[in-house]
């Protein structure tokens, strides 16, 4: 019993932990929705997310050799250029990470443009999306993330013999930190709708979740460029990255408002 309480929390911990990305995709996805429909276009989002999750953990502990064994019409090589053997899995987070990329790239761009000055303040507030586009693609790309989260939970509830036991505490585990996904999402939305410059901040952390999510994807497609074979991003070079981008971004933002002020007294 006490081994899977343990487990149970660690799997709740493990769950929080590779959910910040998600949460930081939804918050800033829920943004292209109509403004006064943003609250319930989150809370709808991750609650069908909440039971996709338990449906895929239940296709992934059923039919994990599926997604894990390539397939022979996905394998092959051409001589000294380039080497593959796609799974399920992989497609999987290949897709997930190159539409995260671009979607980072499009948002990012989408505020350097100089041609969106002239957008309506009403055009604004209708958002770029419906309110069920967006749900669609919270509900989406938060399956992506949930894949390998999946998979790192059935490799921890491994050591619990009964299958039943094991397949239960990964439930609990899933809806508790879709629960505190639910709980923390306004709170971040709101931060970032107060502090706008963050927003570039977090795209850009969202970039890197993308290109760490290619590399893994190449890597569990056994992919290799001209010999080269494809390492994937580690969790600890994630989080080193993304420290540093947010320290980098508060001593700019001090820095600017230290030159503000250095500019008005000397006027």
């Amino acid at each position: 019993m006490a081994e899977v309480i343990f487990t149970l929390l660690m799997l709740v911990m493990l769950q929080a932990v590779l959910g910040f990305d998600n949460l930081l995709y939804i918050s800033l996805e829920s943004k292209k929705a109509p403004e006064n429909d943003r609250k319930r276009v989150r809370k709808i989002g991750i609650l069908i997310a909440i039971a996709l999750r338990i449906v895929l953990l239940f296709v992934l502990v059923s039919l994990i050799g599926y997604f894990q064994n390539p397939f022979s019409f996905l394998t092959g090589k051409i001589e000294n250029v380039l080497e593959f053997a796609f799974n399920g899995h992989s497609l999987i987070v290949l897709a997930g990470g190159g539409f995260i990329i671009y979607t980072a790239i499009k948002e990012i761009w989408h505020m350097i443009s100089l041609n969106d000055l002239t957008i309506d303040v009403e055009d604004k507030s209708k958002g770029t999306k419906s309110s069920n586009a967006v749900i669609v693609s919270i509900v989406i790309m938060n399956l992506v993330f949930s894949f390998d989260s999946i998979l790192a939970a059935i490799g921890l509830t491994s050591e619990i013999e009964n299958s039943t036991t094991a397949f239960i505490v990964m439930a609990i585990a899933i809806v508790a930190s879709g629960l505190l996904m639910l709980f923390l999402a306004d709170r971040i939305s709101e931060f970032l709708a107060k502090n706008r410059m963050y927003e570039v901040l977090g795209l850009f952390i969202l970039f890197i979740v993308g290109i760490m999510l290619v590399t893994e994807g190449g890597h569990l497609a056994h992919l290799k460029i001209f010999g080269n074979e494809i390492v994937p991003m580690s969790k600890t070079t994630f989080y080193f990255v993304i420290v540093v981008l947010v320290i980098v971004d508060v001593v700019q933002g001090r820095y600017q408002k230290k030159l503000m002020k250095e500019k008005s007294a000397s006027e």
